[in-house]
């Protein structure tokens, strides 16, 4: 009374389930935990997973393969985004840190010509001073001289 058909793939554990139902409808030897089984059955049923088993262990070690081989790609690509992340961040700092540094040289640059500025500003009045001091004296001394000369003629 084999349940296995040839033809028809059974997986391992329908039948190791026949096994199972075939020991729990079995008759038992009185006053023994023993029973009576087909012995063709049952080496049919063991035949028949023996030849199945190799086929799983083959399907089981491939799906662990390409799990590894899926984890290590997922790996490699998460590894590739956070050296991308990574390039991205410091070329952003770099593109901050020479933003900032511009900054600092633009103020650097308007400090240095507002001074510049500022100490030219006090050149041309110190000179403009100067000049119309000396045309003061000059003059001064010129309204001397007309002074003089005005009071010589009278």
């Amino acid at each position: 009374m084999l349940l296995i058909e040839r033809g028809k793939t059974m997986e391992i554990f329908t039948l190791l389930e026949t096994l199972e139902d075939m020991l729990e409808k079995s008759r038992n030897v009185p006053f023994s935990g023993k029973c009576v089984v087909d012995k063709e059955e049952i080496l049919d049923i063991i035949k028949e997973i023996r030849l199945k088993l190799p086929e799983e262990l083959k399907q089981a070690k491939w799906v662990k393969e390409e799990r590894q081989r899926i984890l290590v790609e997922a790996q490699n690509e998460a590894d590739e985004i956070i050296k991308e992340a990574e390039n991205r961040i410091i070329s952003m700092i770099d593109e901050h840190e020479i933003t900032r540094k511009a900054y600092e040289k633009k103020v650097e640059i308007i400090e240095t010509a507002n001074e510049m500025s500022r100490e030219i500003s006090k050149g041309t009045k110190d000179y403009a001073d100067n000049l119309l001091a000396g045309i003061e004296v000059a003059l001064q001394d010129a309204l001397k001289v007309i002074q003089d000369n005005r009071k010589e003629l009278k």
